[in-house]
């Protein structure tokens, strides 16, 4: 039989995800990491740094910099939602935490425009699954929510978001914009309003975020698939979705023109940089990698259509970036979204036993990590076992642990939740087509939690700055202005914020009395 499409769902299969539980899950997912913690070393502190300065008035808004060094990322708008977060903030807000109280809604809005993105790919004609000859096949409405909700599964499963997603830098603002595009370009055939401004609001953001040429390359990709593959139910016509495409991408071009945002950053593909790509490939969009290439496998047929080429676009030109551009790591953040969403269609066509290799693989490695984890912090706190006490030692010298009730009960309840989840997996219960990526999304939910309460104290000591500037001024024994010479804008950025200091440039003729190289 010539099957229209490889998915073979039932509408059992398809039954919810609760959304009290996605919701919940995605708060624990979301806040830990933003709240509680320094900014760390090195993007993060750097570009809070630029907020920092915009916020007092040293800077200008149009081209911010940071003792007249301009950002490493040739961003706007994460520097300007920072600092607006900095001058607005009541003044029992430390201007560090005001930033964080604000950067958390980008990641929220990657995960709210990636479930939306899925479910109006999944609602499109050629991502239906098979008619059954007497009935009973998925209903369409919940066949494209129960994908959603595995696509988000699949992104927080991903182990690359965990750090980069919970940092203040524009790379949050970069994939934040580049999930709502995705969206956009999902909707737009269905929603043609909601999904115009989206789309604008997208590349535009993307461009003041510095990435104008992905927001074109994204741009123009989604076009040429708009014209390829037409959905009969649509309810704007190709040549209604053209003039939004244009004025997206035309105000991407002005915008990029008047803030001089256009800056050569490719390198030499050279084949010393293949080894390492590849090892950060394969952990980095683990397990969305495998899914998503099953995908392309299993979906070859409908290569062209829309469910299948618009997120393998916003992927081709993430992995691309990768390749191409310095910032390997924060690039390919922006495919995980993609790689995501190619990975949720993947499910339909997974059988029993890939899904069930999945689950002990999964069971096996996260309760590794939890152990480690767990056995570390107590190390921490008792000086047993020997060995990883001397680890942290010598990884963080000088490093006091103390206690913490509170994260103590988070971590706890974090790891009882595994517990009840694992036993839920294991249990026999009715067939729900994301049920394969549960125990993924909660192994990766589980371990970040525990590193942001167990091991946060750790982390601040080793990654934060603050030490560093108390040890600085305790050899200053009477005030003036600092000169410095060779610090990186990490340092600079810590020692105005951490250490109130008045730094200068280094020159010929020395007016302070304080030099630090």
């Amino acid at each position: 039989m010539n099957q229209p499409t490889p998915a073979i769902v039932a509408q059992d299969a398809v039954r919810r995800l609760p959304r009290l539980a996605l919701l919940l899950f995605c708060l624990a997912y979301v806040i830990p990491g933003f709240i509680g913690r320094e900014p760390w070393k090195n993007a993060d502190i750097a570009a809070f740094g630029h907020m920092y300065e915009l916020a007092l008035g040293h800077a200008s808004w149009l081209a911010p910099t940071l003792l007249g060094q301009p950002p490493e990322f040739d961003a706007l708008l994460p520097y300007w939602l920072g600092a607006v977060a900095i001058k607005f903030a009541p003044s029992f807000i430390s201007p560090d935490l005001a930033v964080r109280l604000v950067f958390p809604l980008l990641l929220a809005l990657t995960l709210l425009s990636t479930w939306y993105g899925v479910y109006y790919l999944a609602r499109t004609q050629k991502a239906q699954p098979v008619p059954f000859a007497f009935g009973g096949e998925a209903n369409p409405t919940d066949y494209a929510r129960a994908m959603a909700d595995a696509s988000i599964l699949a992104l927080i499963a991903c182990l690359g978001l965990g750090q980069l997603s919970h940092e203040t830098t524009p790379s949050l603002a970069q994939v934040a914009f580049g999930s709502l595009g995705f969206f956009a370009m999902a909707a737009i055939p269905r929603r043609p309003l909601a999904g115009g401004a989206a789309l604008i609001a997208a590349l535009t953001g993307l461009a003041l975020s510095g990435a104008p040429a992905m927001a074109l390359l994204f741009g123009a990709g989604g076009l040429v698939i708009a014209l390829l593959d037409r959905d009969d139910e649509e309810a704007a016509s190709v040549s209604k979705q053209l003039p939004i495409y244009l004025a997206a991408m035309l105000l991407v071009v002005a915008l990029a023109l008047i803030f001089d945002l256009w800056h050569w950053r490719i390198q030499d593909l050279a084949a010393t940089r293949w080894p390492p790509f590849g090892r950060l490939f394969l952990w980095f969009t683990w397990p969305a990698w495998p899914l998503a290439l099953w995908t392309l496998w299993r979906w070859r047929r409908q290569l062209a259509s829309r469910h299948v080429a618009l997120p393998f676009w916003f992927m081709v030109v993430g992995v691309g970036a990768t390749l191409l551009t310095p910032s390997s790591d924060r690039s390919l953040l922006l495919a995980l979204p993609a790689m995501a969403a190619l990975a949720a269609f993947a499910l339909p066509t997974l059988s029993r036993s890939v899904s069930a290799l999945v689950d002990w693989f999964t069971l096996l490695f996260f309760t590794g990590c939890a152990v480690v984890i767990w056995v570390v912090w107590i190390a921490m706190q008792t000086g047993y076992p020997p060995r990883p006490a001397a680890n942290v030692a010598r990884l963080a010298p000088g490093f006091e642990p103390s206690f913490s009730l509170f994260a103590f009960v988070l971590a706890l309840a974090a790891t009882l939740a595994w517990a009840w989840l694992v036993k839920w997996r294991t249990g026999r219960h009715r067939t729900a087509i994301w049920k394969s990526l549960v125990l993924p999304a909660g192994g990766a939910a589980l371990c970040w939690v525990l590193v942001m309460t167990l091991w946060l104290p750790a982390l601040n000591y080793a990654r934060g700055y603050s030490p560093l500037v108390r040890a600085v001024q305790s050899h200053m024994d009477r005030p003036g202005c600092v000169e410095i010479f060779g610090l990186s804008r990490a340092q600079i950025a810590a020692l105005r914020y951490h250490g109130g200091m008045d730094l200068q440039w280094a020159g010929t003729d020395s007016k302070c009395p304080w030099l630090i190289v």
